[in-house]
C-alpha cells in the first residue's frame, strides 16, 4: 500500500472524487481517502504516475508520500 497526501481536498464529494480518480486507474484494487490526514492510500500494483496524473486531472494536488 502506498500513501500519497493530497491537497484541496476539503469535504466528502472532494474524497469521492479523488477516490473514483483513482480506482479507475488499471492495477488500483482499492482507494482509500482519509480526508482530515489529507492523503489517499492506494492499494494494488498501479504505476504511481498514473495515479498522481488521476488524483492531478481531478483538481487536487499530490505533494508527495504522506
Amino acid at each position: 500500500m502506498v500513501t500519497l497526501k493530497v491537497s484541496g481536498m476539503t469535504c466528502g464529494h472532494c474524497a469521492q472524487t479523488v477516490t473514483r480518480a483513482v480506482e479507475a486507474v488499471p492495477a488500483v484494487e482499492r482507494a482509500l481517502v482519509d480526508l482530515k490526514a489529507g492523503a489517499v492510500s492506494v492499494e494494488g500494483n498501479a504505476d504511481m504516475a498514473a495515479v498522481r496524473k488521476a488524483i492531478e486531472d481531478a483538481g487536487y494536488e499530490v505533494e508527495g508520500a504522506a
